[in-house]
This record gives C-alpha cells, sequence and structure tokens, in this order.
C-alpha cells in the first residue's frame, strides 16, 4: 500500500535553509578559532601596545585611573579589569581578545549571509576566506582593541543598513547607539563619520532633518564623553582628557621615539600593493569585479535617491571609503582593519554572479589555502617566543630590576617583584647603572620601532642567547605606521644574547683597547645575525 506524505511547506524549507546555514557558519567560525588560537601560548606578545593595554588594565584593577584614556579607548580597558581582578595571565587576556574576534567575524558573516541570501557552503566560504586573512589573524591574536571594534562595527553595518532601508527615527537612534559604543572602544569609529555623512547624501531622505530628531542623535553621541568626563573628574583626572587624546593625535606635541610627528601622507598604491602582496588576491578582484557589476547594473538602470541600498553598492562604498581614506595618512596594514571583512564579502557575492557554483566554491577554497599557507610562514614558523626563557634565566640569578631597549614583551613573563624599565636611548643605562638596573635586554624590537640609537649596546659579547625570531618577524612591522613605501623589512632569523651589568667597568666614554668608545654595562636578548645570513642579504 502506498505511503502518502505531505509535502514540506515553505516555512518548514525555509526553517531547514537555516538550519543548515548556521551549521555551516559555526563550523567555519569553529576551523578559523582553530586557526586563531593554534599554538598561541608560544606566541608572546604581538606589540607594544599589547602590553601597554595588558599593564594599564593591571593598573585599573588596582584603582589606579591615570591612564584611564590611553589610546582613547577607555571601554576596551574597563572591559577588562574584571579578568585582570583574576588573574595576570597575558595568554588568557589573549584568548578572550581572539574569542571576541570570532565573534565579530560570525555577526558580519551571519547578517551578510542572511542579506545577500547566500548558501550554507558560501556562508562557510566568507567566514573562511575572512578569517583566515592574515593581517585578521595577526591582529586577532594579539591584545589589542582590534577584536571588540569588529563586534561593534558588525552591529554598525548592520544597523544603518537597515536604516537605508526603513529610514525611521528608531533606526537612526540604533545608529548612533552602535557609533558611541565604538568609539568607547576605538577612536578610529571617527572615522566612519564622513563615510556616513556621505551616505546622507546621497539618500538624501532628509531623515535627520525630522522635527528633534538631529538633537536626540547628539545626545546618543556625546552621552559616553559626558560620563566619562564626569568619571575623570571623580578620580582626580581632568574632564577634558578624552578629548585631549584626540587633539594630541591630530597634532602631536613633539615627535615620537622613532622621529615621526606628522599623521598625513598620500599614497594611494600602499595598501592595493599589501593587498596584492600579502593578502588573498580575491579581495582585489572582488573589489573590481563588484566595481565593474554595479556600474553595468546601474548603466542600464539609474538610481535614484531614496531607493534602497543593494547589499553589494553598500559594501562597496564602505570598502572604497576606507581604502581610499586611509591612503591619505600615515600607513600600516592595520588601518584597514574595518575593511578586510567587507572585502571579503564583495569577493563572495561577485563572484556568485560570474561563476558556477562549484567553481566558486573551488577558487574560494584555493584561496582559503593560500591564506594558510601565509600564515603559517608568517605566524606559526617563527614561534616559540624566547621571552619565558629570558625571565627564567633572570629568575635563577635573581635580578630584580632590568631594563629593555624600547620593547617591552617580556613584561608579561617576568614575576610581580620585577621591575623592567624601557629605554629609547643606549645613553640612558648611566642612571639605570646607578639605580640598581642589573640587566638590559635588547631584542629585535628596535628595529620594528625604527629606534636605532643601540650601536655600542649591539656591539658588546651577551652572557646568554636564545634563538628570537619571533620578536623582528615581518608581522611585527604591520602594526607600525610608516611613510617608506609599502614593502616591509625581509623576515629576521636573529638569535637572542644576554649580556650582565658587571663584565665591564662601570663607566661610560672610557677608552678600551687603545680606543675610546662608550661602553655601557649591559644586555638581556641582543638579536644578532651570523655572518652567512648579513652576505646573503
Amino acid at each position: 500500500m502506498p505511503k502518502l506524505s505531505m509535502p514540506l511547506s515553505p516555512a518548514g524549507t525555509t526553517t531547514n535553509h537555516s538550519t543548515s546555514r548556521t551549521f555551516w557558519l559555526l563550523a567555519a567560525l569553529l576551523a578559523v578559532a582553530v586557526v586563531r588560537l593554534w599554538r598561541l601560548s608560544e606566541a608572546g606578545p604581538a606589540d607594544y601596545d599589547s602590553v601597554r593595554n595588558w599593564q594599564v588594565i593591571q593598573e585599573l584593577a588596582q584603582g589606579d585611573f591615570a591612564n584611564l584614556f590611553h589610546h582613547g579607548s577607555p571601554g576596551f580597558l574597563l572591559l577588562y579589569v574584571p579578568v585582570a581582578a583574576l588573574t595576570r595571565d597575558f595568554v588568557v587576556f589573549q584568548t578572550i581578545n581572539a574569542l571576541l574576534g570570532i565573534i565579530g567575524l560570525g555577526l558580519f558573516a551571519a547578517w551578510v549571509t542572511q542579506q545577500g541570501r547566500l548558501t550554507g557552503p558560501e556562508a562557510a566560504g566568507l567566514v573562511l576566506l575572512g578569517g583566515t586573512s592574515l593581517l585578521l589573524t595577526f591582529s586577532g591574536r594579539d591584545f589589542t582593541m582590534s577584536s571588540v571594534s569588529l563586534v561593534v562595527y558588525a552591529g554598525l553595518l548592520r544597523s544603518y543598513f537597515a536604516r537605508l532601508q526603513k529610514p525611521s527615527a528608531a533606526a537612526a537612534l540604533r545608529v548612533a547607539g552602535w557609533l558611541a559604543a565604538g568609539l568607547c572602544f576605538n577612536y578610529k569609529f571617527l572615522f566612519t563619520l564622513p563615510i556616513l555623512a556621505a551616505f546622507e547624501v546621497m539618500q538624501a531622505d532628509g531623515l535627520w532633518r525630522q522635527c528633534g530628531l538631529w538633537w536626540r542623535l547628539l545626545l546618543v553621541l556625546a552621552a559616553p564623553y559626558v560620563l566619562f568626563a564626569a568619571f575623570a573628574a571623580t578620580v582626580g583626572l581632568p574632564w577634558y582628557r578624552w578629548l585631549g587624546f584626540y587633539v594630541r593625535t591630530v597634532v602631536p606635541e613633539a615627535a615620537n621615539v622613532a622621529g615621526r610627528q606628522h599623521t598625513l601622507h598620500l599614497d594611494l598604491l600602499y595598501y592595493p600593493r599589501y593587498l596584492a602582496s600579502f593578502e588573498s588576491p580575491l579581495l582585489l578582484v572582488g573589489l573590481v569585479l563588484s566595481a565593474w557589476l554595479l556600474w553595468r547594473s546601474w548603466s542600464k538602470e539609474p538610481r535614484w535617491r531614496g531607493e534602497s541600498w543593494p547589499l553589494l553598492a553598500y559594501l562597496l562604498v564602505w570598502t572604497s571609503c576606507w581604502l581610499v581614506g586611509m591612503s591619505l595618512l600615515i600607513k600600516a596594514p592595520r588601518g584597514l582593519l574595518f575593511a578586510y571583512l567587507p572585502l571579503a564579502a564583495l569577493a563572495m557575492l561577485s563572484l556568485r554572479r560570474v561563476l558556477p557554483r562549484g567553481a566558486m566554491l573551488g577558487v574560494v577554497l584555493a584561496a582559503v589555502g593560500l591564506n594558510l599557507f601565509r600564515i603559517q610562514q608568517e605566524l606559526y614558523t617563527p614561534l616559540p617566543t624566547a621571552y619565558p626563557k629570558v625571565a627564567a634565566w633572570l629568575k635563577q640569578r635573581g635580578a630584580t630590576k632590568v631594563a629593555s631597549a624600547v620593547g617591552n614583551g617580556l613584561a608579561p613573563y617576568l614575576p610581580q617583584g620585577q621591575t623592567l624599565a624601557i629605554i629609547t636611548d643606549e645613553r640612558q643605562l648611566a642612571d639605570l647603572r646607578r639605580l640598581g638596573y642589573q640587566y638590559v635586554l635588547l631584542d629585535g624590537y628596535w628595529r620594528v620601532a625604527g629606534v636605532a640609537r643601540f650601536d655600542s649596546l649591539r656591539r658588546q659579547t651577551p652572557v646568554a642567547a636564545w634563538p628570537a625570531p619571533s620578536s623582528s618577524a615581518r608581522c611585527c612591522f604591520w602594526n607600525i605606521p610608516n611613510t617608506r613605501g609599502w614593502a616591509t623589512p625581509r623576515p629576521w632569523r636573529p638569535a637572542g644574547k644576554l649580556l650582565p651589568t658587571r663584565c665591564h667597568c662601570g663607566c661610560i666614554g672610557c677608552s678600551n683597547s687603545g680606543g675610546s668608545r662608550p661602553i655601557y654595562w649591559a644586555v638581556v636578548g641582543r638579536l644578532l645575525t651570523s655572518t652567512a645570513e648579513t652576505l646573503a642579504r
């Protein structure tokens, strides 16, 4: 007897598709999590800012609010104060930050999947393509505000797209809320203001001119500044400290230790060259292909003001504005933090229009494979960091006061009883010697920061040495703004070395071996390159 079954209802089909997409998204996010967390405990601090953020959070947990507005990100610092109350372990902070970056990726991918009506495999391809970006993987393993910023940025993109699709006062206020939250975590959300203004000019629906709406928007945006100004005054800081950070960022009082003082530098090719050299070729292909698809579409049927925005056009405007806008400022690959995920989405949305699904997924998988190869070469190969060994060596010798040449990567591995002082010139060692400092660390970070004031120190014979390629790996240069072109220095393969304060006489500038040259007491962790490697370069 034949069995009869009811056909699936449209609602049931939609539910099945949604469940399938969710499964694919979660599986891809799990794969990205493995990539981001792989050997994280061996990586150590990625840059100076990561350690400085960790140190400031320890201060806040102890009630010292002097550096609350460090980097203009009080929300980020306060977010981790409860963690600091439980542990000082730097890896815990790194891990939480990495997971926040994955959450940001998931929120963005889920929104693009829904609005672009991607299939499950296409959604997974988007997550893998964006999540294995070399720069996003590198920044997802540090301890800066980048990861939590991506969470808020995903909310801002979603809310403003909804405002364009269905204009209303409530939608505009939600956008202002996300923007206000973003400004608490990262001052770079200020750069979204001209982009939003450009959208408003193109949309021209007059929403912001509705009676009473504009001042409500200003109140929402001003709320964090008013609250933190009051809090600053309560803890003994100037109420204008946060706003003062913005002023000093635009107009620095003096040059930094590397001699940089200006903030503007026009170079329209820097970021395209970086993307072509270190990221997936699909990102630039997707950017160009999206522009061509939209031009072809709008040339046949022009878009008029007030009409709803297609997702492809919306993401293309955001991405193009980031590329052009950041090309006006001093350059660093992290400047495109908010552009990498939209670039990946543009690649997926445009490729699915010109390629069969199987071919498109094959191309995306090949691109992901290339990303993973670069991650292996740039991030995993230089591991592990030598800082734990340096810290253990110092502990065995009872060293309580240590100096470091520019870098602070040793700090998370020192016990609370040890002090680390940062120097930017080897002439500072004389004063530190009188204060009882016993060793000085010279790793490769002085090269990364561009502070070449340690010539005599580098010529000293160390008392201990460790391989330390990670401290001057090529990716370390990506967080440092520069004006010397798009190329970063070739990877170093150095060896860390260590010198005691008492291996030479306690004077500076005395004669030595018949000649006069500065003598410094020092060193922990000098990075050298063998003669063969020097000749090869």
